[in-house]
């Protein structure tokens, strides 16, 4: 709530300084014709004001893009804000529902049968690929990217299922979403899926790591 209101106080300043700019603009040949002597070639007074007019122009054009350069840069900031709340929130709601095996029941059923523990795989699986559309949303990297991503995260058996098992809610989700970036993510997804299994099996979960080494019994005394 602070750096929202730093940042209003700061849209505040530029607003009043624009107006400010533009009041000053205006009283400028009110404050010439009264300061000017008597005798002054208005003719020539008439050119520098005209060539003065132009130069008020661009500034106040500097001083109105300023304006709208910080609102934009405000309503970026604001949307940051929000997604990361929503994360932390997404986060939260998981962790809550991983304490205890009996909160799986609150979320909806999964599309394709799985045990319970895959159920819950699939659920950080959620949070994993959450962020990253998060992160292409908010334009933080490109498509390149995150197909590089999403490639190697299908190579993975739990990565892979997820997206068999979530795809079609992702479409579902995202069929009414007016945000462009959004139904790219899913698109760039699908396309990542599909190659990962043009390329074979995916790596099974038991391969993912090595198992530790035996250990060395003491040597007898």
């Amino acid at each position: 709530m602070a750096r929202l209101s730093g940042r209003r106080r700061s849209t505040a300043a530029w607003g009043s300084a624009a107006m400010a700019s533009f009041a000053i603009i205006a009283a400028t040949p009110f404050l010439l014709d009264g300061l000017a002597p008597h005798g002054m070639d208005w003719n020539r007074l008439s050119d520098i004001s005209q060539t003065y007019g132009a130069l008020s122009v661009l500034f106040s054009a500097a001083a109105l893009v300023g304006v709208v350069l910080s609102i934009a840069h405000q309503a970026r900031q604001t949307r940051i804000q929000n997604v990361e709340s929503h994360r932390s929130a997404h986060r939260e709601l998981t962790a809550l529902t991983l304490s205890d095996p009996d909160f799986l029941l609150c979320w909806e059923p999964p599309n394709t049968p799985m045990t319970r523990e895959r159920w819950r795989q699939l659920l950080v699986s959620n949070l994993i690929v959450s962020m990253w559309s998060s992160d292409f949303t908010l334009n933080l990297f490109d498509e390149h990217a995150l197909r590089a991503l999403l490639q190697d995260y299908f190579r993975g058996e739990i990565g892979r299922a997820y997206w068999a098992n979530s795809g079609p809610s992702w479409h579902r989700l995202t069929e009414s979403d007016p945000d462009s970036r959004m139904r790219a993510f899913v698109r760039v997804a699908d396309r990542a899926f599909a190659a990962a299994v043009a390329d074979g099996p995916p790596v099974p979960a038991a391969a993912y790591f090595t198992p530790p080494p035996p250990a060395t019994p003491p040597h007898a005394p």
